[in-house]
């Protein structure tokens, strides 16, 4: 299945915003660090409706905050969880550390998605565990037009 273009995933975002977008995908594209594959958007339905293609794989999604929730792992270190929504789809995501990031925030996520993990007797299917979660709508003013 052919990827969707950047100007197919973001035609319903506002002009700022695409700039943002554009802007991150520049920093992340410079990175010494960063990887051609990390860097391609995938949609959040895309991900659901091929979880295997995708399981252990680095992704980058882009979507909107909701049910934001506050957690600490097994290891006593804080961490936080929360839905993340596009036009089609919504996936789980988590993280360590403290939550930079708002009920409604638009945010970009790097991470490993897993098609599923066991957590005692409930297993829990699509999910990020993100490396990176970086709002959108709170980007310097200054870097955008």
């Amino acid at each position: 299945m052919r990827r969707p273009t950047a100007l197919q995933l973001f035609t319903h975002l506002p002009a700022r915003t695409c700039i943002g977008l554009f802007i991150v995908g520049l920093s992340a594209a410079f990175s010494p660090t960063a990887s051609t594959e990390a860097a391609s958007l995938i949609e959040i339905a895309e991900l659901v409706a091929h979880p295997e293609q995708y399981d252990h794989q680095d992704v980058t999604v882009t979507g909107k905050v909701t049910n934001v929730q506050l957690a600490t792992n097994r290891h006593g270190q804080p961490a936080y969880g929360f839905l993340l929504q596009d036009q089609a789809g919504t996936i789980k995501v988590v993280t360590l550390g403290h939550p930079e990031v708002r009920e409604g925030d638009l945010v970009i996520v790097q991470g490993t998605f897993g098609r599923l993990r066991q957590v005692g007797r409930a297993i829990i299917y699509n999910e990020i565990k993100a490396l990176s979660v970086k709002p959108l709508n709170r980007l310097n003013p200054d870097l955008v037009g």
